[in-house]
Order: C-alpha cells, then structure tokens, then sequence
C-alpha cells in the first residue's frame, strides 16, 4: 500500500465495475474533461488508463478500469487457501503476481492492479438494471483489497431499482451515492469528493485542497468568459474593410469584394469566440448544430435582432438612459439607415419598422486619398442593438458550457435568448453602466474595465 503520510501523494480513484455500467461517463464527468472515452458498448475500456487532473496547485488521479469479466472464477480462486481477514490482502497480491491468473483474468488483472497500488474504489453500478446475486462476487473482492470504497448508483435510463442497489451496496461499501454521470454538475461533484474525505481522513486535507481549487477555477473560468466576451465586442464593433484603388469608379466596384470580405470575417470571429469558451470549459469534443446556431447565415438576420438584444422600446429608453440625441433614435438598430417609420412621437419608436438586409448594416464609403486614388472603405456596424445581439449569443453558449456535465456525448441544439429579463434583474447602477458601455461601443469609442461591467450578466447566469 502506498504511504498516505507522504507530503507528495495524490489521491486516486479507481473506477470500477460491471461492463457497460458508465463506468467512463463518470470518469469523464469527475475529470470535467470530455476526452475522456464513453461509449454505450460493453467492453469500451480494455486497460486501465489513468487521469491526472491539475485544478490550481491540486491535483489528483482518476483511473478509468475494465469491468470485472469473471469474478466468479477469480473469487473462487482466491478462497482456494481459506484466508483469514487479515490475510485477504496479501492473497489478492498472490492473484496479481500469479502467471496463469495474468493469462486467465487479464480484465481483474488490470481493474486491481490500480487499487492494490493504493488507490481507493468508486464502485459504478446501474440503477436502472435490477440488483442480482451475481454482482456479489465482484463487490466481495473488492473487500478483500482493504482499500477506502465508496459505491455510485448511475440510473442510466431510470430510477426504477435504486432502492434495491442502495440496500444491497450498504453491507459493502462505506458511503453509497446516487450520481447520475450526465447529468451531475459541479455541486454533486463537490458533494461526492466532501464524502469520501468524510470517510478516509488521511484524504481530508488534499480533497479539501481540490474542493476550493474547484471553486476558484469557477470564478477563473467566469472571468476568463467576460474577457472573451468583452474582447469579441470591442473587435465586431469596430471592425472594417478597405480597398485602395486609382480611381473612384473602379472603388465603387470594390463594394461587394469588401462585403463578403467584410461579413466572412464577423461570422468567424463570432464562431472563433464560442471555441474559446469551449476550451475554457474544457469542452473540446463538443460539436455545435451549426443549422440550429444559424451561423453564418443568421447572425445578420436582423428580422431576429429584437429577439437577441433589446426590443424597439428598450433600446429608445436606453438612449435616454446613454445621452442619445432625439434624432439618434433612427439610429437604434440600423446605424445611418432610417427605419422609415414615419412620424416618430414622444420618444416611441413605431411598431411597422422594416428591417433591412444585412448588406446595409456597415456604412460604406469611397473617399480620396492625400496622396493620390481612392478607398473602398465598409464598415464598422454603428448599430445600437448590434453590441447586445453578440452579448446574448455569447451569454447564452456561456450559460450551455458552464452548466454541460461533460460526459454527455450530444449535439447541442442553440437557440434564441434575450437580454431583456437578464437586465431587469440587475441594480439600476449596474444596468446603466452596461448600457453606456454598450453605446460606446456602437459608436466605436473606448470602455475601461469592460470585463468587469459585464460580470454581474455572467454570474447572473447559474
């Protein structure tokens, strides 16, 4: 056994096991790294392969196990001697070290190993398959190991016999927990390691060292999210494109190079902003529904804008809010295109706005040059809403990442969220400092600290 009083000992979970019982989805959940493989096909995990996971300065090792093929045989071959208790362990480590056993029982060769080396058990079992006699075997050898155990109940498809797991897995196992391997978020994970502390105290110090590390990741991770947030505004809002030429009709040809130059660069840095928070989350396999994100197409749908960022009525009391001028109201979410509203009375914004095409968002102009020619020039976006349409697209993949267990293996399926009742639930202080931030923004000027005025958005976000 390994010295737990040794300064440099990392604690260690084997994960073990029937076959095909999530034994990898609850490695990759505990890990929160969805490299890990899991697959819903018996057998998936043939050797043990070992984990190191680094949270801050914490650091501890899961390991991934076969499941147990024939514990029977192997139980009755290790009641061959009649051991008493106290010499159960040593008897394991005859079974290790025997050369016919390594031929016959590769899988329990390579699950105990691990254990024997000193790491403590996490027993997976199925709460959605009934409890049966032949799990016995299994569970009594792992007795036999003395190392520290605990036994999770993964209901894969239902909850249906947990009761029964839960009576049985007590006469084995110290603690015994329902954990639920893709749908479990941080808190579980949380309560699970609290648990075994609980019940290994030679573990207390160094598990209470990966908790708060958890903890402190979490608030990194949220920052770390407002700087991507903050840097992909002050980049889309002033983005633009220019061409120089000899003359001013052959820059008037430049137009549509300049436009698709121009809106293929927005779309990619948008798509290049949401695989940043991937990586933060530790979400790298995670394919997103490109149809059901609509990118490239919808991002300049504006027919879709009021529903992303604020509506017509929000945005007109938001420029009172941010100074605006009267006149500016035309500007609101089409910057220097009229609505064609109509009258326009008392501050109020007509319900009969005709959006226009996304070839009309960036202002264009061709203007001379000091020294000779002319440019193409299109852009930046100057519109009002344009800054909390990529606020709440991003919020909203935020929101998905930080809350995805990552041992779920689906697509992910984006749809439409608006900023509007996020903001209401935040203090009138912080809500007018985001507004002006964002007008700022819309209108190509500087804002300091911008990571920190969006924070209150984000941890409004659980």
């Amino acid at each position: 056994m390994s010295s737990n009083d040794d300064l440099n000992f990392v604690p260690s979970f084997a994960v073990v096991g029937h076959p095909n019982k999530g034994k990898s989805s609850i490695v990759s959940t505990l890990a929160r790294n969805d490299r890990v493989a899991v697959s819903m096909q018996s057998g998936t995990t043939v050797v043990a392969e070992s984990f190191d996971i680094e949270i801050g300065r914490a650091r501890y090792q899961l390991i991934d196990t076969p499941g147990f093929q024939r514990p029977r045989k192997v139980l009755a071959w290790l009641q061959q001697t009649n051991p008493t208790a106290d010499k159960r362990y040593q008897r394991i480590n005859d079974f290790l070290n025997d050369e016919q056993c390594q031929q016959l029982y590769k899988d329990e060769i390579e699950l105990l190993s691990p254990i024997m080396a000193g790491a403590a058990i996490l027993y997976v079992v199925d709460g959605s398959r009934p409890y049966s006699p032949e799990y016995e075997a299994e569970m009594e050898i792992l007795r036999w190991t003395g190392q520290p155990t605990m036994a999770l109940i993964n209901p894969i498809q239902n909850n249906d016999y947990v009761g029964n797991w839960q009576a049985a897995l007590g006469q084995y196992f110290s603690v015994v927990r329902v954990f639920d391997a893709v749908k479990a978020d941080i808190e579980q994970h949380i309560e699970l390691l609290q648990a075994f502390a609980a019940v290994h105290q030679p573990w207390q110090q160094k598990i209470s060292d990966i908790i708060e590390a958890f903890k402190q990741e979490s608030v990194h991770q949220q920052y770390q999210s407002c700087f991507i947030a903050s840097q992909l505004l002050i980049d889309m809002t002033s983005y633009q494109v220019t061409q120089k030429t000899l003359s001013k009709s052959q820059a008037s040809t430049f137009k549509l190079a300049l436009e698709q130059k121009f809106y293929a660069w927005m779309r990619q840095r948008e798509q290049s902003a949401f695989d940043e928070l991937q990586l933060v989350y530790r979400h790298a396999q995670l394919q997103r529904d490109s149809e059901q994100l609509t990118i490239p197409d919808d991002l300049f749908d504006t027919k879709k804008w009021y529903g992303w960022g604020l509506s017509k009525k929000q945005l007109t009391s938001v420029a009172g809010l941010t100074g605006a001028a009267a006149g500016g109201v035309l500007d609101l979410a089409v910057a220097g295109h009229s609505f064609m509203l109509g009258a326009i009375g008392g501050g109020v914004i007509g319900s009969s706005a005709a959006w226009l095409g996304a070839d009309k968002l960036a202002s264009s102009k061709v203007k001379g040059l000091p020294l000779g020619g002319y440019e193409a020039q299109l852009g930046p976006i100057g519109s009002k809403n344009f800054p909390y349409v990529l606020l709440a697209r991003l919020l909203f993949i935020f929101q998905l990442l930080k809350n995805r267990n990552h041992a779920k293996r689906d697509h992910v399926t984006l749809g439409e969220v608006g900023l509007d009742k996020l903001l209401e639930e935040l203090d009138a202080t912080t809500r007018k400092r985001i507004y002006v931030s964002l007008d700022r923004l819309s209108r190509q000027k500087t804002v300091d600290d911008l990571p920190d005025i969006l924070m209150p958005l984000f941890e409004k976000l659980e």
